[in-house]
């Protein structure tokens, strides 16, 4: 395992991390708990290989990770860095505090390593400023007190409202987005970095979207790796600037795969990374003639959201992501999918969207295309 020193906190961590946000699930009296005969042997066999560094939340695996994070490190503790968050679900100091002793409780342990200020906004952020006792102060408060030993944030806010809250000095590392999908956090992650910050990168799979069987992207290196998978996560890893690449792993095989992955040196030579982003960008530019996402034709009367199943399709025909975008719709079809939206057939050819779209793309025709597709 390749080991990386973690900004200015001195501590080395291991390359992959193991992100505990897709644990092996069951359903027992009809609801989905975490599997813990498999997720907890699954995690402890990731820190007998080398992963140093694993990442839960209050919320993942129907708000039962973290319990099930805080068995796999029985007599690993010492070992391994725990990472969990606050939702900040208000500006109250002592609510923060609430929200942190309730996760110590599910984790079973005194104290968390890389404590985040959870997808925080630069809004919020600002708004936090000048409170007697918000959650800043609580955050020092209970780093003072050992609860926590760094304080972090993840973040999901607009990437130019990124460098303010890396500027004001309260944190010590960060987790962003990043694959090769959406890179719209590179620049931030290079600043990060260049601040002393550990940088820590979610999604490298592109949340899955990654991990299904893709020709065109496993085709942009000579050395065609043996998954689209290997790819982004090859991809990530060469971001000489991200300490770790988290990975919901929810078997061996995964395991296996991104460990022997992240255990290289030299992912991408920089003429294959420069290759790969060349290429990456004329793809995107190629998907924003069938739709730039802007959202004017929204909303539809039919309840359609037009640039979500146009983005689907883009998987499809400019990634080569097919199986992975059939999938998609089939669970948005199914009310599985986290985007609710009637699928395309459900168009009555009203118009109201074509006149409102400024690139005036025939988007009936291109609906009618995007079910006749992806829902066989």
């Amino acid at each position: 395992m390749v080991y990386k020193t973690f900004g200015k906190t001195g501590i080395k961590v291991s390359a992959l991390g193991f992100g505990a946000m897709r644990l092996p699930m069951k359903e027992t009296d009809g609801k989905k708990i975490v599997d813990e005969d498999l997720a907890v042997p699954l995690m402890q066999k990731a820190f007998e290989m080398g992963v140093n560094y694993v990442d839960t939340a209050p919320l993942y695996c129907e708000t039962l990770s973290e319990t099930a994070v805080g068995k796999a490190l029985k007599g690993w503790r010492d070992k391994v860095y725990l990472s969990t968050k606050n939702p900040i679900e208000d500006a109250d100091g002592d609510h923060w505090m609430e929200r942190l002793e309730k996760s110590l409780k599910k984790l079973d342990t005194d104290y968390i390593d890389f404590y985040h200020f959870w997808g925080i906004s630069l809004k919020g952020f600002e708004s936090w400023q000048g409170l007697k006792f918000g959650p800043l102060e609580a955050a020092y408060k209970a780093k003072e007190q050992g609860l926590i030993k760094h304080i972090s944030f993840s973040y999901h806010d607009a990437a130019e409202n990124y460098k303010p809250i890396v500027d004001s000095g309260h944190f010590e590392t960060t987790l962003v987005q990043y694959n090769m999908l959406d890179r719209s956090n590179e620049e931030n992650i290079a600043y990060a970095k260049s601040k002393g910050l550990g940088v820590v990168v979610m999604g490298p799979v592109g949340g899955g979207r990654l991990g299904a069987p893709s020709e065109k992207i496993q085709g942009l290196l000579k050395n065609k790796p043996s998954s689209t998978a290997e790819m982004a996560l090859r991809f990530v890893l060469a971001n000489e600037n991200i300490d770790i690449a988290l990975s919901g792993m929810g078997n061996l095989d995964m395991l296996k795969e991104n460990f022997e992955i992240a255990s290289r040196t030299g992912h991408l030579t920089e003429e294959e990374l420069r290759h790969v982003k060349s290429m990456m960008e004329e793809n995107k530019n190629l998907a924003k003639l069938y739709c730039t996402g802007c959202n004017y034709c929204k909303p539809c009367p039919q309840g359609i959201d037009i640039p979500y199943l146009f983005e689907i399709m883009n998987r499809y025909r400019v990634y080569d992501l097919k199986e992975h975008a059939k999938s998609a719709y089939r669970e948005m079809m199914d009310g599985l999918s986290w985007v609710k939206s009637a699928d395309a057939s459900k168009c009555v050819s009203c118009g109201t969207c074509e006149e409102k779209c400024p690139q005036k793309l025939p988007i009936i025709k291109q609906l009618r295309e995007t079910h006749a597709v992806l829902a066989n």
